[in-house]
């Protein structure tokens, strides 16, 4: 802080004197007019400062008051409103058309209404149903003059209750309906056009006449049809007696129908066609692997195949012959001697009801240790192991069996000796089902 000088130029209090005094003055002098200098030049930059923030002020434009700026929420509403604007004209517009629909309706209505006066005056008075028809006719034309003026509504001329004589579209329908019915009920029946019954159109196309020789094909194969219905049907009725009776029933068929005999063959083989394997190619196989000395008996040979197919010596035994190798007989009796052969065959042959008698037979023309195989339907087995220890009672000893097969069992048994059972004893083991094939 710079404090003033006294009036004689002298601080009161620095009491110095001479040179120093001088000094100190100057500098004080100096000091002081260098604050003001630095003071004064402030006080005009604050009001220069304030005009530049007012003349600032005074270029800005000035704001809108909140009551004159709409808000977003007013802008929104006025757009909303000019949308609902548009199709108010429209509706404007169909009211128009409306008008003059009702208009068109009320002028035809009265025109419609001035004809039917006149024709009334001339007419006689017994003719009401010419009257509903006109004013079905003239409400009718006035719906479609509306329908076609306005497509998108055509029931609003029917519909405005300012019309008392206009219909409404179900009534009108109804009108209709009744008129049709009124016509048709007094309309007589007219008789078909037998020009137009008889006379082929071009766009339909006149089969081809049958000729003679398709006449023949279709007979020819109608025929062959019926003729293998047929045979299927007296296969069917062959294989049930063969199983339902004993080998000697069966036996005396065959004599008397050799030509069952053929059919029951032609059948079966058919059968067995379609199996995957065939039993008898499966025991040919394996009697191809055993000595070509050992003799065969094959029961039931059928076509005699085994005996084709292998080198042994083959007794052929069956019911009736296909082939001149098979010796007929019954099974259960073959005229062999007894113990003179070395393996015994039985393949889908163990028919009929008596079953043990044709294993007994086999047991009596085996040798000792011989060998015999058994193949069979494999549906006609209820308790596998039941069979087994029925034929062990005869006479045998198990050695292989194969379940492997959908369609078939294979067994091989050895000859250990006699029968070790009595005739009189029930072996329920060899009750095997029948195969009975059923109708397709």
């Amino acid at each position: 802080m710079l404090y003033p000088l006294s009036q004689t130029g002298f601080h009161p209090f620095f009491p110095l004197q001479g040179s120093k005094r001088r000094q100190l003055l100057a500098t004080l002098r100096a000091l002081e007019a260098a604050s003001l200098s630095q003071q004064l030049p402030s006080l005009p930059g604050s009001d220069s400062e304030e005009e530049e923030v007012v003349e600032r002020k005074k270029k800005r434009p000035k704001k809108a008051s909140l009551a004159s700026v709409p808000t977003k929420v007013e802008e929104k509403r006025k757009k909303q409103q000019q949308k609902q604007d548009l199709p108010g004209s429209d509706s404007e517009e169909k009211e128009v058309k409306k008008k003059k629909c009702r208009k068109r309706a009320l002028e035809s209505d009265s025109a419609a209404e001035e004809k039917r006066k006149g024709k009334r005056q001339k007419q006689a008075p017994s003719k009401p149903a010419q009257h509903l028809d006109s004013a079905d006719q003239t409400g009718a034309k006035a719906w479609k003059r509306c329908a076609t003026d306005d497509p998108s509504k055509p029931s609003s001329v029917t519909t405005s209750p300012q019309t008392p004589h206009a219909l409404s579209r179900k009534q009108w329908r109804n009108r209709q309906k009744n008129k049709r019915r009124h016509k048709n009920k007094f309309r007589p029946p007219q008789p078909p056009d037998p020009a137009k019954a008889t006379a082929p159109t071009e766009e339909t196309e006149v089969p081809p006449a049958p000729t003679q020789e398709n006449h023949e094909a279709r007979a020819g194969a109608l025929r062959a049809r019926m003729a293998q219905r047929l045979d299927g049907a007296r296969f069917r009725y062959l294989n049930e007696q063969l199983y339902s009776g004993p080998s000697s029933a069966a036996q005396r068929l065959f004599q008397e129908d050799p030509e069952a005999f053929l059919l029951y063959h032609r059948g079966f083989q058919s059968q067995v066609k379609k199996w995957p394997l065939q039993p008898v190619d499966r025991i040919a196989r394996d009697l191809r692997q055993r000595p070509v000395s050992l003799v065969v008996a094959d029961f039931g040979c059928g076509d005699c195949r085994l005996a084709s197919s292998i080198r042994n010596p083959v007794h052929c035994f069956d019911l009736a012959s296909v082939d001149p190798r098979v010796t007929v007989c019954d099974m259960a009796q073959v005229p062999l001697e007894d113990e003179s052969v070395d393996v015994a065959v039985f393949c889908l042959s163990l028919m009929g009801t008596n079953i043990r008698d044709f294993l007994e037979e086999a047991n009596r023309v085996l040798k000792p240790g011989g060998l015999l195989k058994v193949a069979e339907v494999s549906s006609r087995f209820e308790d596998v192991r039941a069979f087994l220890g029925a034929v062990t009672k005869l006479g045998f000893k198990i050695t292989s069996k194969d379940l492997t097969n959908s369609h078939f069992f294979l067994f091989d048994f050895e000859k250990t000796g006699p029968p070790r059972v009595g005739p009189k004893a029930q072996l329920l083991g060899l009750k095997l089902q029948p195969c009975l094939y059923k109708r397709r």
